[in-house]
């Protein structure tokens, strides 16, 4: 990870402290930021791919949204998503201890940096 950035260090600060919950059968998966997640390990072995790309497409660039151009946008993701042919699982980020509602989002298995980032501008164009 590049240690410059053009976003706010409240909003770095959030991103880190944000757990990212993938819903998983029993066991939802929960991802932090720079902690390495064996369960994640061993869903990537057992579905053949070696990345994934969490995505969301709430709130754009930590600008709050109403909820229904929220909606909008999170059905566009998906639609890119499958469109792409990416196997996605369902789930959501917050940041415990905050009045910031958590954001529907998708884990896309197999969805590498550069395709991720380039969805993620597309996707957060939808709601304006």
């Amino acid at each position: 990870m590049s240690e410059t950035t053009l976003i706010h260090p409240d909003k770095v600060r959030a991103y880190l402290a944000t757990d990212y919950r993938l819903d998983h059968g029993d066991a939802d998966i929960v991802l932090k930021v720079g902690v390495q997640s064996h369960v994640l390990a061993g869903l990537f072995e057992a579905r053949g791919v070696d990345c994934g790309a969490f995505l969301t497409a709430y709130n754009p660039r930590g600008q709050r949204q109403s909820d229904d151009a929220n909606d909008r946008a999170h059905a566009a993701l998906a639609k890119s998503l499958a469109d792409l042919g990416l196997e996605s699982i369902e789930g959501s980020g917050n940041e415990k201890g905050t009045d910031w509602h958590a954001e529907r989002s998708y884990f896309a298995l197999g969805l590498a940096f550069e395709p991720a980032r380039e969805i993620g501008l597309l996707v957060g164009t939808v709601s304006k």
